[in-house]
């Protein structure tokens, strides 16, 4: 229609609803509140969808027996009821031929395996798809996952799938209930489907039920707890079956998979499995095997016959050994694996692995670089590596840039578990050195990534108590997220004189630090200064700033000689931070001095200062009204301090009226040492 606006018109709220159900009930009497219990629960399986309930309001005018309307709210429940059928899913069918795309009919049949309003994260479903060889595998994963994304975008454009996100933000596509059930009645009509995932099925469907048309088989988050061991589907056509997220299930026997030998894709993440069956060693037409998060799972058979397989998940498991046959899996393209028995990636296992696109391995297993670096199609890698030398070695031989890494480099720290510092990991791409001995080795410099976005420095000594890391990370302009927390021996940030001296580049948009939005620094006894005052020139994407614990830290930003000389003819006397909305500092005993230039930041919101007390000055220029006054930033929300002695008595502010004026934003309390678990 050439529409300058669309306007998505969502599903009624459960309020709406109610109310256009029982207008179209039309029923002067009022119902009997054994009826009336029933009707809410009939006018919700209509999912807010005015034309279903319409259509179920009106089959149910005058009907007063409590039977007929439990039966009604059955027949919804099991997708039965047969008017709303005929006319909802009409239109419904009518969308779906709609679609231009056999693909994208067939991406909108697969997340019909899914319980009822289960939010299907993207990347993990267009794995699926490209399981299933619904999506063909491109030049690259990248490339793959940008077709598969399209094919995603262009369901939710016609409201066929909605938009949603998990808890954490990852993005996920939803199904509305009646296009569900739409997708599953047009997947029956060949028999090809099965789903009862999320119905809380406690034992596995009668043996009648698995049919020789079977394709596909979704029985996911229930609550099965055996499969009887005589029990064998013959289902040669069975593609993918999904039994996960069935934690009460401990065993699977021997005679469930000897019928099943077209099977491509088996998730049985989530369950209770202690041993896999030797009978997957058969499954030759595997191409996914997905068994994360089996925490009990010990022992897997020979996957040396499963050439096909392209896709393997052991993240999250407990096993003992690396899986034999491992390394004939040659056309492996994504690999996961959690070990608690070995400490080490066998050797000579990667090298035989050439089309692995993603590698990730837990912290306990440690790689070789050079055999980590001669995966040429590598594009995702997460992995712990044993010291700077193998990380070195890595980079050395891996010539290709990836498009996602979370490497570990050193030794674990025992004070912070490896998944709990992992957990705090953010960016894409993540670098985390631990318990290393840093000497300002040439090459480690000059080869640190320039595209790393998360940088954590932890426990590392310093032969030479001159580390600079600006000389490791010069080139590391995208730079988002910068941590360090117990360097003991650590006395400077980056040495001031390097900015100090030519050739150097002044402070710019594409200098060091410019695109850094967090910085934490904690537990760094011997530091005295965090930043030269030239640096702040580049803080200007800068909205997290924590200091803590540090005892001998006097100047948060410092002036040194040098500095004040060469900027004698253009004194610095005033910085503005514009996106800077957190400032933490706790307990820095020796804080004299944040900053020696006035600091203008207009985006703060949360302010905490806890045992600072040598501190007399905090530099932050309030807004000032027309009449000269200061008044609080629109965006402050609140100020933590303590001593509360300390703010009254001994603290000023650039505006001698601050302080009144930010009262009513001020609590004293003792604020939690926050950096404790970083």
């Amino acid at each position: 229609m050439y529409s300058q606006h669309k306007i998505k018109l969502k599903p009624l709220c459960e309020g709406e609803a109610w109310t256009l159900f029982m207008e179209k009930l039309g029923d002067d009497k009022a119902l009997s509140p054994e009826v009336e219990q029933i009707a809410v629960d009939v006018a919700r399986e209509c999912a807010g969808l005015p034309l279903g309930i319409i259509i179920v309001a009106r089959s149910l005018r005058g009907v007063d027996g409590l039977h007929e309307w439990r039966n009604t709210l059955n027949k919804l429940r099991e997708s039965k009821f047969k008017d709303m059928e005929d006319e909802v899913f009409r239109l419904l069918r009518f969308s779906y031929d709609q679609l231009d795309d056999l693909a994208l009919q067939h991406c909108l049949l697969y997340c019909a395996l899914f319980p009822e309003d289960h939010k299907i994260e993207r990347d993990e479903l267009i794995n699926y798809l490209i399981d299933e060889g619904i999506m063909k595998r491109m030049r690259s994963s990248q490339a793959t996952f940008d077709e598969g994304h399209t094919i995603l975008n262009k369901l939710e454009n016609v409201c066929l799938l909605e938009s949603a996100k998990m808890y954490g933000g990852s993005r996920c596509v939803k199904m509305h209930d009646l296009i569900r059930d739409m997708a599953i009645q047009i997947q029956q009509e060949n028999s090809q489907v099965m789903v009862k995932a999320g119905v809380q099925l406690k034992e596995l469907p009668d043996a009648e039920e698995w049919t020789n048309n079977l394709v596909r088989v979704s029985l996911m988050r229930n609550q099965i707890e055996e499969i009887p061991s005589n029990h064998s589907p013959r289902c040669p056509n069975l593609s993918t079956l999904f039994h996960c997220e069935n934690a009460r299930l401990q065993f699977i026997p021997d005679s469930f998979f000897m019928e099943l030998h077209g099977l491509k894709v088996l998730n049985l993440s989530y369950t209770g499995i202690k041993k896999l069956p030797d009978s997957i060693s058969d499954l030759v037409t595997l191409t996914a095997l997905l068994l994360c998060g089996c925490l009990k799972l010990r022992d897997v058979p020979s996957l040396r016959k499963l050439r096909a397989l392209k896709r393997l998940d052991l993240l999250n498991t407990k096993l003992r050994k690396m899986p034999q046959g491992i390394e004939c899996l040659s056309n492996l393209e994504y690999l996961r694996l959690h070990l608690i028995g070995e400490k080490e990636f066998s050797s000579g296992i990667l090298p035989k692995l050439l089309h692995l696109q993603v590698f990730v391995s837990s912290a306990q297993i440690m790689v070789k670089g050079k055999e980590v670096g001669c995966l040429r199609k590598l594009e995702t890698l997460e992995c712990h590596f044993e010291g700077h030398s193998d990380f070195v070695e890595f980079l050395r031989y891996q010539t290709k840039s990836l498009s996602k890494y979370k490497i570990f480099v050193g030794l674990l720290d025992v004070d912070v578990p490896y998944l709990s510092m992992w957990r705090f990991c953010s960016r894409r791409k993540t670098i985390v050195l631990s318990n290393l001995s840093i000497d300002g080795d040439r090459d480690f410099q000059v080869m640190f990534p320039n595209d790393i976005q998360e940088l954590s420095i932890i426990k590392c000594t310093d032969a030479t108590t001159l580390f600079d890391i600006s000389s490791v990370i010069m080139y590391a302009t995208k730079l988002e997220k910068l941590e360090i927390r117990k360097c003991s021996n650590m006395e400077s940030l980056v040495l001031s004189s390097r900015f100090c001296s030519a050739p150097l580049p002044l402070p710019s948009s594409n200098g060091i630090f410019s695109g850094l939005k967090e910085f934490y620094f904690c537990k760094c006894k011997n530091m005295k200064k965090l930043l030269p005052l030239v640096l702040l020139l580049n803080l200007k994407n800068l909205e997290h700033l924590e200091v803590g614990e540090c005892e001998k830290m006097e100047e948060i930003i410092g002036t040194t000689d040098e500095e004040i000389s060469s900027s004698s003819s253009n004194p610095i006397t005033e910085f503005i931070l514009p996106k800077l909305r957190i400032l933490r500092l706790i307990y820095l005993p020796e804080l004299k001095s944040i900053c020696g230039a006035r600091v203008i930041c207009d985006s703060l919101e949360e302010i905490e200062v806890d045992t600072c007390e040598k501190l007399k000055r905090i530099p932050i220029c309030l807004p000032l009204l027309e009449n000269g006054q200061p008044s609080p930033p629109p965006s402050l929300r609140r100020i933590e301090i303590h001593p509360k002695e300390w703010w009254e008595r001994v603290v000023e502010w650039e505006h001698p009226n601050a302080k009144d004026v930010l009262l009513s934003f001020v609590h004293f309390e003792t604020v939690k040492m926050i950096l404790n678990y970083r």
